[in-house]
Formats: C-alpha cells, structure tokens, sequence
C-alpha cells in the first residue's frame, strides 16, 4: 500500500473514530518486537535527560506601533524549544522576530507546548492558550515525535490535532502545523527501530497533512529536515542529547515554518496571494492525500486547502495546492493602524535581544492551477 493510500486511511478511520491502523507491529512477531524494545531502551538510556527544561519564550517581539500580532505556540518539545539555551533561539521567538522584522509590527508571542505532549495534549494547551489571547492572529502547532515514540494509535493522533485545527478555525484564526519530523534521522536510534521509526514517522506526517488541510489548516513538511546537517555536523545542528535541535536546528525548521506562517497572516509580499503553483519548482494541485505523499519526501513542502473551478472536492478527496514558499522576497514594512495600545510606545523595542526591556521574550526560563494528473500532484 502506498503512503497516499495509507494516509488517506488513517485519517479516515480519525475522522470516523475507529480503531485505525496502529498494529503496524503485528507482522514482526514476538522476536521483532523484543529487539524493538530492546533498541528503544538502549535510545532512552543514550539520550537521557540532559535539560531540565525549555526556555520561557513568551513575550512581545519587535518594534512599532500598531496592535501586535497574537502567535500561540502549541504543541511537543520541539514546539517548546527543548534543547535551545535560551529563549530567541526557539523556533516561536524566531518565528516572531522574523513576522516583526518584515512587519514593522510588535509580535506577541504566548507559547504553550509542553515538553513530551502528544496530540491528544493540544486541546489543553489550546484551551490554556485561549485564557489569555481571544483570537490568536495565527496559531503554529509542532506535534507528533512523541506520538510515535510512546506507540499512540495513529488515528487517535490524527483525531485529536485535526479536532484542534477544527476549533482554531472556527475562532477564525490561521493554522500552521508542522508535521512529525522523520525520527529516522536520530542517531541514538539503532536499526532496524530506525528504519521503523522512519516509515511510522513519515506515514503519520502524511495522514497529518490530509487531516488539517480537511479541517482548513496548512500543513508545513519537516520530514528529515535536519538529516543531512545532522550527518555532516551533529554538533552544531543537534543539541547535547543528540535527539533535540540545538539553536542552530530549530533556526532551520524556523525558516521552513516563516514563510507559510507569513503567508497566513498575508505579509509575505507577492507569494502571500493565492497564486498558481508553478510546476518547474515542484508545485501543483492534486488529491489532499497524494499531496501529503509528496510533501513528506521534500522538506519545507507547504500543502493548503484550494478550489477547482469552484469546488472545494474532487472523486479522490479533498483538492490540495502544494507549494514551495520563497525565502529570498522581504516586503517592506507595511504601514501599522495606529491604537491607543501603541501610542503609549510602553513596549517599543520588547523583545529584541539587547533592548533590555521588561517585555523582552525570556529573561526566565520555562522553558490556472496546474493540471492534474492521475496518480498525482501535476509536476510539469
């Protein structure tokens, strides 16, 4: 079965509560499993707990007048900045600094991803988010690793973010989601829990992509995002537990996460329009589910929900734009609306590192369309 058809029935068996597709160890026998479990004893015991926590991120980012941007931050480890030595370096602060820097604009960043959560984590975290922003401007969702490392049914997973992308949506709020990264990558864990690790993974990110761009999210691919960086220099892109990203880590899945954050919030200059996928970088419309297929394999792949002629479905399910965003066109600032909340300038300059202002993020730690082809996504 290939991974399209196998996300299209994990996220299926979510959305109709079934008992889904976790027996994936049931063809490896008692043996196998023994091994499995030996491997992944063998990982926890390598990796250990190094940190004792993530760093507080929260803040206000940036400069200017104008009512902030809301980021909420939900999720896993990665989402927390696990590993990161201090509070700029998660991916949300990076991510908040960057939507200021191109805005011109302050970000308000609120940040509750908790270290070793698992999807059925996110609507807590969401529900704790709402207690203090009403109506986030965008919410940016890391989950997954943990789910497949703690063997959590697959479609139970895929249930509960695809529930959470349903609720922010409703609020009117965008969803950036970064799927599960390819656990394949780490090295503390040996084969054949590896080459298991990698396929769980990967098929869990592709039935996470078809199920938030159901509920009308977006879904950003990390795959093995830090695979040929860790190979080439695991110290710099790893941190010391060689299983979470240094700084130098969450800065790249940061920068394959701004882009499309950006674009949800509409300032990413000419590639923040619904434009037309352009085949000779990759892009098309297909399937929901053969998008994800293909997202999965190419790290930094954003797939969104779109239309044909009007309609939001075709005979193969949800149609599907898979983009590449560009990283090399800053807009320049726009002009913000004045408030009363900014004519105060009480938070100008919060959050950037240096400024020494009270509301710098972290001083404490807690851490058209193409044509498309049968079988999938047109590539020109």
């Amino acid at each position: 079965m290939g991974r399209a058809r196998r996300a299209r029935k994990i996220a299926a068996t979510a959305a109709y509560g079934g008992g889904g597709v976790a027996a994936a160890g049931a063809a490896l026998g008692a043996a196998g499993w023994g091994i499995i479990k030996a491997e992944a004893a063998l990982a926890r015991r390598v990796i250990g707990t190094p940190f004792d926590d993530s760093p507080d991120d929260d803040g206000v980012y940036g400069a200017g007048p104008g009512q902030p941007y809301d980021i909420v931050v939900l999720g896993d480890s990665s989402a927390a900045g696990m590993g990161a030595d201090a509070p700029h370096e998660t991916v949300g602060a990076i991510i908040a600094n960057g939507v200021a820097a191109l805005t011109g604009r302050r970000v308000r960043l609120t940040n509750r991803a908790v270290v070793g959560a698992e999807s059925s984590d996110l609507e807590r975290q969401l529900a704790n988010a709402l207690e203090e922003v009403l109506r986030p401007s965008v919410v940016v969702i890391m989950v997954g690793a943990n789910d497949v490392t703690h063997r959590i049914e697959r479609s139970a997973s895929v249930r509960a973010l695809e529930q959470t992308v349903r609720r922010i949506r409703a609020l009117g709020c965008e969803v950036v989601v970064g799927t599960c990264p390819d656990l394949g990558t780490i090295q503390p864990i040996q084969q054949p829990l590896r080459s298991l690790m990698k396929r769980w993974s990967r098929d869990l990110a592709a039935a996470q992509t078809v199920a938030v761009v159901e509920a009308g999210g977006r879904t950003v691919s990390l795959g093995d995002l830090l695979g040929s960086e860790f190979a080439e220099s695991p110290h710099e892109m790893f941190s010391r537990d060689r299983f979470h990203p240094s700084a130098a880590g969450y800065a790249r899945a940061a920068a394959a996460l701004l882009p499309s954050v950006c674009a949800a919030l509409g300032v990413w200059g000419v590639d923040t329009s619904d434009r037309a996928p352009e085949p000779r970088r990759g892009e098309g419309v297909g399937p929901v589910a053969v998008a994800a297929g293909q997202a999965v394999k190419e790290p930094g792949t954003e797939v969104a929900p779109t239309e044909i002629a009007g309609q939001t479905r075709g005979p193969r399910g949800r149609w599907a734009v898979l983009l590449r965003r560009r990283h090399d066109s800053v807009p320049p600032p726009e002009d913000p609306v004045e408030t009363p909340d900014a004519e105060s300038g009480a938070d100008a300059g919060a959050g950037v590192p240096g400024s020494g202002s009270a509301g710098s993020a972290g001083s404490t730690g807690r851490a058209g369309r193409a044509a498309v082809e049968e079988g999938g996504v047109s590539r020109g």
